[in-house]
């Protein structure tokens, strides 16, 4: 059941639009905070802030570092999970809170199940849906499974696409969305990034570690995608491994996905080992602190390849594909895709030459200039006039 954390009684606050703000996981969260705090600053709009808490260890730690405060939290996860049972609670939690909030707009962001859900919550009960981080393909319906097939039947039930790049937009186009509906604004992860640099010092125990590992050539690894699971992850973990052993002045730093499975491979391929050090997930402000003092970055995520442009960082992306084409072709990024043999070589290939990785330092970031969000809601002002 949707439980309401705190109560607005502000009368004024009546006579504005009403947003609905959507997300579950902490990528949604970060990217969703820049454009809660640019409403929260006009007068046009007030917003009705919820989350499903898809991630909820991940999340609510993140919702404090931005000063936002949950309306509803639906907490429709447990343990063992269907796909399909988390977009049936979370629907069934958001049609109760639409009848309650009778929100004028509801804007969901990415690709995740909580996204898709509250599309299709909008959609059925004729409430316009404002998509953040529209556009975004791979092609490949399975890869990265269910996120591609979320975002295109997001893409097919929201009324306004808010696309990061021009890329996104053509992607857009293709799949017949009118122009008139689409609006090029830059990714709000930008804006998040430049929020939080310099907001305060790493924790005791990030500098703790930094310090320990200070001289090293620091891999900072994430891996967490659901098609990731089983053979591919643990190969991976397996050359990470093999690279650092045989080369003592690199060390691994790798916070630990809550996942039962990533949880499990990390602990029985890279537990106990010298120079690999497996950390409990960071907040974001410690995270970036991390990415900064990093020298090679191995990931899944789709965050970090948008983040490491702005911090200057080459990303090696741990997947097949990517919906994220920009990051690879500014030079940022590099696609390893599926087979243990190319990694090792590309490992081998930037510890040998290193002149990749001091050449990203110089890239532009292609996801946005961190005025993404006063784009959106600037946007969201003329089409409610």
């Amino acid at each position: 059941m949707a439980e309401k954390s705190n109560e607005n009684s502000d009368s004024d606050k009546q006579k504005r639009a009403k947003i609905l703000v959507l997300f579950g996981t902490r990528p949604e969260a970060i990217k969703c905070a820049p454009v809660i705090q640019e409403i929260n600053r006009r007068e046009l709009f007030e917003t009705v802030i919820v989350s499903s808490s898809q991630h909820r260890d991940l999340l609510l730690p993140f919702v404090d570092i931005f000063g936002l405060s949950l309306d509803y939290d639906l907490r429709v996860m447990t343990a063992n999970q269907t796909l399909n049972q988390i977009l049936a609670k979370t629907i069934s939690e958001l049609d109760t809170l639409l009848d309650k909030e009778s929100p004028q707009l509801i804007m969901v962001q990415g690709d995740t199940s909580t996204t898709l859900s509250g599309a299709i919550a909008g959609f059925n009960r004729d409430i316009p849906v404002a998509h953040i981080e529209a556009g975004l393909r791979t092609g490949n319906l399975r890869s990265p499974f269910p996120e591609e097939m979320n975002r295109r039947l997001t893409s097919k039930l929201a009324t306004f696409h808010f696309a990061p790049t021009t890329q996104n937009r053509q992607n857009l186009l293709r799949e017949m969305v009118s122009e008139k509906e689409i609006f090029v604004t830059g990714n709000t992860i930008v804006d998040a990034l430049n929020s939080i640099r310099g907001k305060r010092e790493p924790s005791s125990p990030l500098q703790n570690l930094l310090d320990k590992t200070a001289g090293k050539k620091r891999l900072l690894l994430t891996t967490h995608r659901r098609e990731s699971f089983r053979k591919a992850m643990r190969e991976n973990l397996e050359v990470i491994r093999d690279f650092v052993k045989a080369r003592k002045d690199t060390c691994l730093v790798f916070p630990v996905h809550p996942n039962p499975y990533v949880l499990s491979a990390a602990n029985d391929i890279l537990g106990g080992l010298e120079r690999i050090f497996l950390i409990n997930p960071l907040d974001y402000i410690d995270f970036i602190a991390l990415m900064e003092n990093s020298w090679l970055i191995l990931s899944d995520s789709g965050g970090i390849q948008e983040e490491a442009p702005t911090l200057g960082k080459p990303v090696l992306i741990l997947r097949e594909n990517t919906e994220r084409p920009e990051a690879v072709q500014c030079g940022v990024a590099k696609l390893v895709g599926g087979k243990p043999g190319v990694l090792a070589a590309m490992l081998d290939h930037n510890y040998l030459a290193d002149s990749w990785v001091k050449s990203v330092g110089k890239v532009q970031n292609p996801f946005g200039d961190g005025k993404a969000s006063r784009r959106i809601v600037d946007i969201l002002e003329t089409l409610a006039k």
